[in-house]
């Protein structure tokens, strides 16, 4: 997702955010208090997340692995993320069950997995690789991959000890999760 900053200058709360409606279908994250829009993913990108799932499925109920679910995480100021994938734990997909909104706030259970596929530009890249790393790892979120469509890798972060471990996969190498251990494809086949 290559994201264009928004017109407003007014700082959000998360609370604000929540209530934020434009009458557009635009999709926003909050990123240090400030809407930022999410333009449509290109197609390469959508391929490579739609081929992620439908793995993701046979190994975990299709009801655990959703997209479009906001994750409320600690930045300078408010901030929230859309990740293109997630795996809910039982308590995330019971915390978020019946709500109007797909919105896993500060105060419920992480979800098990996010996978994020970078989009193009060096913006896309310091996101995904710089902060979302940073603010995944202070929600405890156990494995965070960073799907790379122009370095072909995947990179797999482990929650260890507070922090993230990272760990790259490329070529035919399968993403050895501890999340999804029966994850089958290998990197080549992620993006072929």
């Amino acid at each position: 997702m290559s994201p264009a900053l928004s017109t407003e200058t007014q700082l959000l709360t998360f609370e604000d955010y929540l209530r934020h409606d434009d009458g557009t279908d635009t999709r926003y994250e909050l990123m240090n208090g400030v809407l930022v829009e999410m333009p449509p993913e290109s197609d390469e990108n959508l391929s490579i997340a739609r081929k992620i799932f439908l793995e993701l499925i046979k190994h975990i109920s299709a009801d655990w692995v959703v997209w479009g679910t906001e994750i409320e995480v600690t930045g300078r100021r408010a901030t929230a993320r859309i990740p293109d994938l997630l795996v809910h734990t039982e308590a995330s997909k019971a915390a978020v069950a019946g709500a109007t909104r797909a919105t896993i706030t500060r105060d419920m259970p992480p979800p098990a997995l996010v996978v994020e596929v970078v989009s193009p530009g060096q913006a896309n890249r310091e996101r995904d690789y710089r902060y979302k790393h940073t603010e995944y790892a202070a929600r405890g979120i156990e494995e965070y991959w960073i799907v790379d469509p122009e370095t072909r890798q995947v990179t797999l972060c482990l929650w260890v000890n507070g922090q993230y471990e990272d760990r790259v996969y490329s070529g035919a190498e399968t993403i050895q999760s501890t999340v999804v251990p029966g994850f089958g494809l290998t990197v080549a086949q992620i993006f072929g």
